[in-house]
């Protein structure tokens, strides 16, 4: 008797007589002989690659399974001898194939493209015995510990590339709107004092402090007025200093009558 899952080959003389199962089937003793029982459920086979080279020159370990499961018991029991280990094998062998052709990035970032890469291949090559690959997963990929660390510093680096690029980006942006408020202010003297004013009390509000400013300071906000001051500033020094020019109307007059004053004064009474 046969379970649900599992096929007897039976030989009777030496010969194939049948498949049998499930359920109850006779032989005759000594004539027929049952030489195999397959189970045609789903199988998991593990299996691993150990210092396997890359396409680029990478030794990685890989370790991987397989599920699969028997289609023609016929064909496993009489056209393989050991279809088990012939299925470790096979699958050891076409894991190292893949390695070698892989470059080690697609190798750690296509997993889906590896494992259905493998899946064909192997299936390709159990066909003829019987059997069916449904699905080969990749578990891991170990590389060794220096190369780890070069890449980590290889991604530090690209991250800190994309961030200053960022950056720069964000400068040019907003330099074109410091020229734009240039012109802005250029044409508009009151509005350039007005942000003066409001970067002060923005830097203030929150420590809490307090700024004296002269009304030089504050007038030196505005360029006009600077300029206006500044200018009168001069005119009032050139005063006092006694750098004007002596041959102004206004000067030779006020000498002509101090003069006369002076000899007023000295004429005898």
């Amino acid at each position: 008797m046969a379970n649900t899952w599992q096929k007897f080959v039976i030989l009777r003389a030496g010969k194939l007589r049948g498949v049998k199962g499930p359920g109850l089937f006779v032989i005759i003793p000594v004539v027929d002989s049952v030489v195999a029982v397959i189970d045609e459920r789903i199988q998991t086979t593990a299996f691993s690659a150990q210092e396997a080279l890359t396409k680029d020159t990478v030794p990685v370990n890989v370790d991987a399974i397989i599920f699969w499961f028997v289609h023609d018991a016929q064909k496993a029991a009489l056209n393989i001898t050991n279809y088990r280990e012939a299925i470790d094998r096979v699958a050891q062998t076409s894991l190292r194939e893949m390695i070698g052709s892989s470059m080690l990035a697609a190798l750690l970032s296509e997993r889906t493209a590896a494992d259905q890469l493998l899946r064909s291949e192997i299936g390709r090559k159990t066909a003829d015995w019987g059997i069916s690959v449904r699905s080969v997963e990749i578990r891991d990929v170990a590389i060794p510990v220096a190369l780890q660390d070069a890449m980590s510093r290889q991604a530090q680096a690209e991250r800190e590339k994309q961030a200053r690029v960022i950056l720069g980006s964000a400068e040019a942006a907003i330099a074109g709107k410091f020229v734009e408020a240039a012109v802005i202010y250029a044409g508009r003297p009151a509005a350039l004092q007005l942000r003066a004013m409001n970067i002060i009390y923005e830097t203030t509000k929150e420590r809490g402090t307090t700024i004296l400013m002269p009304t030089s300071m504050v007038d030196s906000m505005n360029p006009v007025v600077a300029l206006a001051l500044a200018s009168q500033d001069k005119t009032v020094s050139a005063e006092k200093t006694g750098s004007l020019p002596l041959s102004t109307p206004f000067t030779q007059q006020k000498n002509a009558s101090k003069v006369d004053e002076t000899s007023l004064a000295l004429e005898p009474t």
